[in-house]
């Protein structure tokens, strides 16, 4: 590596004192390693911290995702999602199913992977998102906080839909929406189609725009099919029930 390439890399890890020595510094030969020591270590704790400020929790990896359980889901679709060209774009993406059918999942390893090729990520529900905006008891905690939510290269708002908000509660929405619109891509996972976000929040009269801004540019994929959760549960309930069954003929 050429003298400049690796007074380059010095300068992007902010080493002053050794640039200070440059000339001193140049031709020794524990200066390359010594950069890739550091270019290392920084990007093992920038990772930890993305992974830790992404708030993604325990996940199955998309691997464990049985295909051909869902009457409908789009595999290809979401390998595309997978491959994050939807946050060069900006562009929104929203899964909507019923309960139990991995849209939580699937979501969950989006942002692990958006995480993994170094973009900022914010994983939240609805409830938690909605509930600490409300809950902030002045104007400049609430611009503060709404800073931190448009700021993500990714943001994601999980379980949508299955609870209802007040007017307040929508307003908000509206602005952080808003203020990500055709700047940051946000992935929302719901349980309603849009004809029934009415239901989600009741009397609210940005509910209209605020659908018009999430869809303006996104990826719409519909998951259908019976919960895996009660798949499982049967699955569960059904070995136990065999298991009991040989050692009582025993």
């Amino acid at each position: 590596m050429t003298p400049p390439e690796l007074r380059q890399r010095a300068a992007a890890l902010q080493l002053h004192g050794l640039l200070a020595h440059w000339a001193e510094c140049v031709d020794q030969p524990w200066l390359n390693p010594l950069l890739a020591w550091e270019e290392t270590e920084r990007a093992r704790r920038s990772l930890e911290r993305r992974l830790r400020c992404a708030n993604i929790g325990r996940f199955k990896p998309l691997a464990d995702f049985d295909w051909a359980w869902p009457e409908q889901c789009d595999q290809r679709a979401i390998a595309e999602l997978m491959t994050l060209d939807f946050l060069d774009s900006a562009t929104n993406a929203i899964l909507i199913g019923s309960s139990g059918l991995g849209k939580t999942m699937i979501a969950q390893n989006v942002a692990h992977q958006a995480v993994l090729q170094g973009h900022t990520v914010l994983f939240a529900t609805a409830g938690q998102l909605l509930g600490d905006l409300a809950g902030l008891d002045s104007d400049s905690a609430l611009r503060y906080r709404l800073r931190r939510y448009a700021a993500p290269d990714l943001l994601i708002i999980d379980e949508a839909g299955y609870l209802s908000y007040s007017n307040r509660h929508a307003d908000l929405l509206f602005e952080l929406i808003n203020r990500r619109h055709e700047k940051r891509s946000t992935l929302i996972t719901t349980n309603k189609a849009f004809s029934e976000w009415g239901e989600v929040f009741p009397n609210a009269s940005c509910v209209v725009a605020m659908i018009d801004r999430l869809v303006h540019h996104a990826e719409i994929l519909s998951i259908k099919g019976e919960s895996f959760r009660r798949k499982e549960a049967q699955e569960a309930a059904a070995a136990k029930s065999k298991t009991r069954k040989t050692k009582g003929s025993s």
